[in-house]
């Protein structure tokens, strides 16, 4: 099933590692076959990766990316997840730890991204915490 990206002027994107930007007007871009693709707002540098969440987003990213890490990535993804649902009693969001989780054991990465996105809000109403102040927070690590 072919995959459009539609991208704003500008606009970076990751495909199959390469990192590609769009020139200065609006276009679209049609991919026939399987590849892997992240748009600039879905891509976490590590420094970023500052909350239980993030840190669960960022090893399943950098698997999607890098096959070649699998291993490592693999087993930070696996502690932070046992982390994570340690401290969670929520069943709604237990629920989506296990959609991740069984998404990141079939190799459906970007799937796992997109709802461990989710996870982001349930934390910033928890902690209180600021995305917005991200590089701010970051800085003090």
């Amino acid at each position: 099933m072919p995959l459009k990206l539609s991208l704003k002027p500008g606009e970076k994107f990751v495909l199959n590692g390469a990192v590609l930007a769009n020139g200065d007007k609006r276009t679209s871009l049609v991919l026939q076959n399987k590849a892997c693709v992240l748009r600039e707002k879905d891509i976490m540098q590590a420094e970023e990766a500052v909350t239980p969440a993030r840190r669960i987003y960022l090893p399943i990213m950098m698997m999607y990316l890098d096959a070649e890490g699998f291993e490592d990535y693999y087993n930070e993804f696996a502690l932070r997840m046992t982390e994570f649902m340690g401290a969670v009693q929520t069943r709604g969001v237990l629920a989506s730890c296990i959609e991740i989780s069984r998404d990141v054991t079939e190799g459906h990465y970007y799937k796992a991204l997109m709802t461990c996105r989710k996870l982001f809000e349930f934390e910033q109403e928890r902690l209180n915490y600021d995305p917005a102040g991200l590089s701010e927070h970051a800085a003090h690590y």
